[in-house]
């Protein structure tokens, strides 16, 4: 379990958030939403170590998350990437054996064996020499989850990853959280298309700038949430007959 206490992150004086507290259970997959601005991007990052925070702690099964970086695997929004770097699809799931190999170390036979395995796994073996800005980018997003499997992480954390991808990819990388989830991993996903919501996630956080709500989906997506969260409009469209009611 991911469990966050009491964080809070300021820009310029100016809270985006405070105080926020939440658990992500592990072997769920649960999604983060809000609207744009809501500080979702911020509270992964903050948490990670990323960006500073003004206060508050986050630890994963008990012990700080600053000293487990190995167990951790961060798939960022695809804008915040230099996708000009020279470094080629295989090497970039290379990148995810370094924690276990260490600074002095290479990657070698087995952890390359590895990589292209992964990469068989989510369908982009044809690619593994092409440089990473000349993917698409649901084909980015299946790269990192790769170099995610070669970490065997137990912690996955996923920002906006089905952004601006095809249906292919997503219902790919969909199966490859279920998976893990399933492994018992504990899967963090800020995500932005409410319609599948419901679909996707096992528990729910709300934002908007602070916790509104968490917890299991059927508890936590709900009229009144959105409404609160988002607007009246949109939770008249999205739970059109519970409004009805």
């Amino acid at each position: 379990m991911l469990t966050i206490k009491n964080l809070t992150v300021a820009y310029d004086a100016t809270p985006v958030f405070a105080d926020a507290t939440v658990n992500f259970n592990a072997g769920k997959i649960t999604g983060i939403i809000g609207p744009n601005g809501a500080g979702k991007s911020t509270l992964i990052k903050a948490t990670l170590g990323l960006i500073k925070s003004q206060s508050g702690t986050a630890t994963f099964n008990g012990q700080p998350l600053s000293q487990q970086k190995k167990v951790i695997a961060y798939v960022e929004q695809r804008k915040d990437l230099d996708l000009s770097f020279p470094i080629n699809v295989l090497d970039v799931v290379l990148t995810g054996t370094y924690a276990e190999l260490g600074l002095l170390r290479s990657p070698g036979k087995t952890q390359r064996q590895a990589a292209l395995a992964a990469l068989e796994q989510v369908g982009m073996t044809a690619f593994a020499q092409r440089q990473i800005g000349n993917l698409s980018g649901g084909q980015l997003q299946r790269v990192f989850v790769a170099r995610a499997i070669v970490q065997q992480a137990e912690l996955i954390i996923l920002d906006e990853p089905f952004v601006g991808i095809d249906l292919q990819s997503e219902n790919a990388i969909m199966a490859i959280l279920q998976q893990w989830r399933d492994a018992g991993k504990t899967i963090i996903v800020v995500h932005h298309d409410l319609n599948k919501v419901t679909r996707y996630f096992d528990d729910l956080v709300v934002m908007n700038h602070g916790i509104v709500d968490y917890g299991p989906v059927n508890e936590v997506y709900t009229a009144r949430n959105i409404e609160q969260t988002f607007s009246a409009d949109l939770s008249a469209v999205l739970f059109d007959q519970e409004v009805q009611a």
